[in-house]
């Protein structure tokens, strides 16, 4: 994890959302309701500073990440970069101002064209925003760089399906360095890796931090890789954040149900340590993003759950302890224990064939297909 001195904020993201429309008829399309896939987001990074986003997948972490970079347009809200309100921001001035925000994506082999070289890769994106200007110095800037990755100069000339995935993912990081960025949003970036190749790319991404002076989003649900590589860390639940701290603080003391219930169900090796520890198994099943619950959106899986304000009433962000905020009513009794979990009794719902559910005049209580469209 990389000390974090600069407090000036690069990034901030003032109340944003992304809602996918769900369309049904074949002539006449019409909109039936809609995936709220972030729904409401505040959070800000730091210059210089490693911000993890984690969360279980269909949380609309990735989908978050894609809407700061406007590769995925928000539904409404503000992305703020350096000072400059992205979200007005249309064709040229756009194009280059992504010039200083990239992304490395999740699957390598996918986000790569196989029909190019790795040379052509690269030069790609220098050419775009007019940095390659001068062939001896665009090759050298490219042996440099892939020198930064780990790769040797005689990788230019070849495709991506010459190399491990390891590699790939590292031809991808350096097609986001090209262009000199500041903001690089990191989404799952060694989820489609080896256990042995994950710990290889978070040092690299560490060390190019220091050396090119790096702000990162790193968006992943592997807890181990996000406590090793985050200054802060902020936890998705259904569309929104739900809690947000210091790496090493919300690792040591979680507030929020759902991140004590999600560190939870973390491995540990030591048996006493396994035995010891606060254990809680969440009872029924994520929510439709399509029909969120009305107030608390975890109220519907939350032990500590208080039927007068948690099923009406959205909490807020709100900061409990210095630099921790929690979106949780009763987050302050949980934690003093004036407030004792209690059973979880989940609805069951019968469903039909289709997965609708039977005898409900509800069409968006259909299959869960539709969270692929969140990250």
């Amino acid at each position: 994890m990389t000390e974090v001195v600069a407090t000036e904020t690069l990034v901030e993201v003032e109340d944003i959302k992304v809602h996918f429309p769900i369309k049904r008829g074949v002539v006449l399309d019409r909109t039936i309701g809609y995936v709220y896939a972030v729904d409401g987001v505040d959070l800000a990074i730091r210059r210089g500073e490693t911000y993890g986003l984690v969360g279980e997948s269909g949380c609309g972490k990735s989908t978050l990440g894609r809407a700061m970079l406007k590769l995925t347009p928000p539904t409404s809200g503000r992305v703020v970069f350096d000072g400059t309100d992205l979200s007005a921001m249309r064709g040229e001035p756009l194009r280059k101002m992504r010039r200083r925000m990239q992304m490395v994506f999740q699957d390598p082999m996918s986000s790569l064209d196989p029909r190019q070289s790795v040379e052509s890769i690269l030069v790609e994106g220098m050419r775009a925003h007019g940095l390659d200007k001068d062939r001896e110095t665009t090759a050298k800037r490219l042996r440099s760089l892939l020198s930064s990755v780990g790769l040797p100069s005689n990788a230019l000339r070849r495709y991506p399906h010459e190399f491990s995935g390891g590699q790939r993912q590292r031809i991808g990081i350096a097609r986001a360095l090209t262009v000199d960025p500041e903001l690089i949003v990191a989404d799952e970036p060694v989820s489609a890796l080896d256990v042995s190749v994950q710990a290889q790319v978070i040092n690299l991404l560490e060390d190019l931090q220091e050396e090119f002076g790096l702000t990162y989003l790193v968006i992943a649900h592997d807890l181990a890789v996000v406590r090793h590589i985050s200054d802060r860390v902020g936890v998705m639940y259904l569309g929104g954040l739900v809690e947000e701290a210091p790496s090493d603080l919300l690792y040591a003391e979680p507030l929020h149900p759902y991140t004590r219930a999600l560190f939870s169900a973390v491995p540990v090796p030591d048996p006493i340590v396994e035995d010891s520890r606060e254990r809680i198994l969440l009872a029924g099943d994520l929510p439709s993003p399509a029909r969120p619950p009305a107030g608390c959106r975890f109220h519907t899986r939350c032990p500590w759950r208080q039927e007068q304000r948690c099923d009406t009433e959205r909490p807020a962000l709100r900061e409990i302890v210095p630099g921790h905020r929690v979106a949780c009513h009763f987050a302050e009794d949980i934690r003093s224990g004036r407030l004792r979990p209690h059973e979880v009794r989940p609805e069951l719902i019968e469903q039909d064939g289709t997965g609708g559910v039977v005898g409900a005049d509800d069409p968006l209580a259909g299959p869960a297909s539709i969270t692929e469209a969140l990250g």
